[in-house]
């Protein structure tokens, strides 16, 4: 395909979509053609699962119905965003994608690594990313940002998680970053701006 595929991963409040954004328009003044998009919930059948999987009365939610339903999410947007507008050639953001699922799933929920890979992989119709952006935070520091930014001040089904749950996906994630020459990590505890001009800095290596 001949478009650009870039995907933003972290813990909840490591500032995705605070980033996702900022690229995105700093893409669009230099005449980038952009879709910016996330998981869940970049497609209408999405956003009917994001609502069942971040509603807090779902706190009992059974973690095989959890991955499968991020995984009917993720099916959905491939086919109905992803490839097509990569086949044009245009700039693909996602906030999340499969990364975020072996993070949490595999790595936070404890499931087989193995079942969860072979999920994510049979959905994405191997579509994998060209760049990942890794926005690492302390955990603790990311749930209060996160909790902060909510209406609901316990946050959302996962932001009402133990603690324990978001180091273990921390570690995850760093696990993959280190396997995977895709991914760039960066502070997600500096500023918003500084931030911004290491991811853009890295994107236009990319475009060159």
């Amino acid at each position: 395909m001949d478009g650009l595929f870039i995907t933003f991963e972290g813990v909840e409040g490591s500032g995705k979509s605070t980033q996702a954004n900022l690229l995105a328009e700093k893409l669009k003044k230099i005449n980038r053609d952009i879709v910016l998009t996330r998981e869940p919930g970049g497609t209408k059948l999405g956003k009917k699962i994001r609502e069942l999987l971040l509603d807090p009365d779902n706190i009992n939610m059974d973690n095989r119905a959890e991955i499968l339903l991020y995984a009917a999410d993720r099916a959905q947007h491939v086919k109905e965003k992803i490839i097509p507008y990569l086949e044009k050639g245009k700039i693909v953001l996602t906030d999340r994608y499969i990364d975020s699922n072996i993070a949490y799933q595999g790595y936070g929920r404890k499931l087989d690594m193995k079942m969860v890979r072979n999920i994510n992989e049979w959905v994405i119709r191997n579509v994998w990313p060209d760049l990942t952006i890794l926005l690492d935070i302390d955990p603790e520091k990311g749930l209060k940002r996160a909790r902060n930014l909510s209406s609901d001040k316990k946050g959302d089904r996962l932001e009402q998680e133990i603690i324990t749950f978001y180091k273990n996906i921390r570690k995850g994630y760093l696990q993959i970053a280190k396997n995977e020459k895709r991914f760039v990590v960066i502070n997600g505890d500096d500023k918003a701006e500084v931030i911004h001009n290491k991811i853009f800095k890295v994107v236009k290596e990319r475009l060159l």
